[in-house]
């Protein structure tokens, strides 16, 4: 077991992870940063995000938040407050509990033992990829090019002028087409439910009549396209036809993350995202949640960073506030 009891625990190693940790060393707290096993890395959105196009002074980065990341734990690893960091690499953490004085017992991916009085959870979410022939790996090489992408506001604009296809058989799903095809006014727009029976509401089934959206029932068999360049073309189906498009957008779901939350007893939605007040701290005590894991706000990298630096602050503020009530007392002033 670790001999020191740290300030803050941060679990997760994205956008939200980072900030957290940023935030905490500069508020002068101690941190222990958890970045994540190389099995939470491969299955984490920072892993698959390539280029970012809708923040400012990202372009040049060819992975727009690991390579942010990285930078930014160099710098911390070289500042003046570099002390108030134990970054624990390459390991993610299985177990969180709470003490009896309420501080949290950490146990890493190594069955390490750490102590933190408060944790910030920030193991994100994954999208669900689809398959085909019972595989994920046909839509991989398009999913890394981003030209088979996931979040609307990240990229949606890459549809512009392009012949779009959705990969989804619920009323989200339409959604996503009738966004697109509205702000973009795309050439074309194809909803492609891959042999899943359509889930639609009757709104939007008068929207895919009013928008000219073509639906396809049938199961895919085959990304078209350039493999190596990452450029999709279109899809064949089980009854050889094929079908044009450019870009396309999966709209399948999310993976959440949260299985650390729930052990503790945190509450979720109905979608499994972690609820938590305006700070980010959860129903237990001093046990925080920020980035694309937390319920009811955008999964963005800009949110997640507000999302850290609000909890971080809380945090900071209770543990000044422990410390200016003890100084108080030690001089008979409270």
């Amino acid at each position: 077991m670790s001999s020191e009891k740290f300030d803050i625990a941060v679990i997760g190693g994205g956008a939200a992870g980072m900030m957290a940790t940023l935030r905490g060393v500069l508020n002068n707290d101690k941190v222990v940063m958890f970045p994540g096993s190389p099995r939470d890395k491969k299955r984490s959105r920072e892993k698959w995000v390539y280029k970012v196009e809708n923040m400012p002074g990202t372009h040049k980065y060819k992975k727009g938040i690991e390579e942010p990341n990285r930078e930014t734990l160099e710098w911390i690893q070289e500042s003046e407050f570099k002390d108030n960091l134990t970054f624990v690499k390459g390991k993610g953490v299985t177990e969180v509990t709470k003490n009896d004085d309420g501080s949290f017992k950490l146990i890493d991916s190594d069955g390490s033992e750490y102590e933190a009085s408060y944790v910030v959870l920030c193991t994100g979410i994954m999208d669900v990829q689809p398959h085909f022939n019972d595989s994920i790996k046909p839509i991989l090489p398009f999913a890394n090019a981003q030209t088979v992408d996931y979040c609307l506001r990240c990229d949606g604009h890459h549809v512009y002028d392009k012949h779009t296809s959705i990969i989804g058989h619920t009323s989200g799903a339409v959604w996503v087409a009738v966004m697109l095809k509205e702000r973009y006014n795309t050439p074309s727009m194809s909803i492609l439910t891959n042999g899943e029976t359509p889930d639609f509401s009757d709104e939007v089934k008068t929207l895919i009549k009013a928008y000219n959206i073509e639906v396809f029932t049938e199961k895919i068999v085959d990304v078209l396209g350039d493999r190596k360049e990452g450029q999709v073309q279109g899809y064949k189906f089980a009854s050889g036809r094929t079908l044009e498009s450019a870009f396309s957008f999966v709209s399948l779901g999310t993976i959440v993350y949260n299985e650390l939350a729930k052990a503790i007893g945190a509450e979720v939605d109905e979608r499994g995202y972690v609820l938590g007040n305006e700070k980010g701290e959860t129903n237990i005590e001093n046990f925080y949640v920020a980035g694309d894991l937390r319920a009811n706000k955008k999964k963005q990298i800009y949110t997640a960073w507000d999302m850290a630096v609000d909890s971080l602050d809380d945090i900071n503020a209770k543990i000044r506030r422990k410390k200016r009530a003890a100084l108080l007392t030690s001089k008979g002033l409270a």
